[in-house]
């Protein structure tokens, strides 16, 4: 026992775990996973995955004019990312239904020119340091405060996706059945594009807006393919996303490499592994039969 202590010291050190730094960063991706992962899934089984990737990039311009009004403030990159982001979402689905477009159609218009404005009124007015920050984040910086913005954004997810969990699971299968026996299909179809938004703003402060959508997307994506039943997958994907962030941090610490591009590549490792290994991966469902033609 006396050689304990050393031990986990020479481990800390290892890790970089002995760091107040890397330990919030920790903290951080596993709050940041807790409320993305079942969003993910959510836009997965909805079909609507491209659609993250889309609302990440609409946030920028609601950032972006929030830090020409406060600099790199967390109230008003916060406050900004998430009005931009339901001005987008409102203006596709306006869009939607008085033109011939789709609202994916839509949301790519939108979102295209909103990177591209975000990203000039930086530009311009900023540093290339803080375009840095604002694309690619900053999660071995989280303080106090930001760590609490994402402890309440995922309080705030878990809670509305108990209150909307039968509507939005219903949307998943049947969308024209439930706006026909209820009422509550339009106010969950609102209620999660605004849980997508915080979730995005969430992970732009830690992951930067292109990173933000790896953290929801890629946990849910290797999920699906170890499990059919919706729990179960959600609950794979919140692992997924707190390991894959954890184990992240880690190999960025000691190959000083980018933090936010490490964490999402080594999810998309383990996205890549799932399609060979998981049961309902390719390799899998190609060479082993299903149980019921086993012999």
């Amino acid at each position: 026992m006396e050689g304990t202590g050393p031990m986990l010291e020479a481990l800390l050190a290892t890790t970089g775990l002995e760091f107040d730094f890397m330990r919030r960063a920790a903290l951080g991706c596993a709050l940041l996973a807790l409320g993305a992962a079942p969003v993910g899934v959510l836009l997965m089984l909805r079909r609507m995955s491209l659609m993250g990737d889309a609302m990440s990039h609409a946030i920028l311009p609601g950032a972006a004019v929030g830090y020409l009004l406060a600099g790199l403030s967390l109230p008003a990159l916060t406050l900004g990312g998430v009005l931009g982001g339901l001005v987008v979402a409102a203006a596709a689905g306006a869009m939607a239904r008085h033109t011939v477009l789709r609202e994916d159609a839509a949301l790519a218009v939108f979102y295209l020119v909103a990177l591209a404005l975000g990203v000039l009124i930086i530009s311009v007015r900023g540093t290339q340091v803080d375009l840095l920050h604002v694309l690619f984040g900053s999660v071995l910086a989280l303080d106090e405060a930001v760590l609490a913005l994402l402890a309440a954004v995922a309080l705030v997810t878990l809670a509305g996706l108990v209150l909307l969990w039968r509507p939005l699971v219903m949307e998943c299968v049947d969308p024209a059945f439930l706006r026909g026996v209820s009422r509550w299909g339009a106010l969950a179809h609102q209620g999660f594009l605004a849980l997508v938004v915080i979730n995005l703003v969430a992970a732009f402060h830690a992951l930067g807006t292109l990173m933000a959508v790896g953290m929801m997307m890629l946990p849910a994506a290797a999920a699906r393919l170890w499990t059919r039943r919706l729990q179960p997958m959600v609950a794979v994907a919140v692992l997924t996303g707190v390991l894959g962030g954890w184990l992240g941090l880690l190999a960025s610490y000691a190959a000083d490499w980018p933090t936010s591009p490490t964490i999402v590549l080594l999810l998309g490792a383990w996205y890549a592994a799932s399609l060979l290994l998981a049961p309902q991966g390719w390799w899998r469902r190609r060479r082993v039969p299903p149980r019921h033609l086993r012999g």
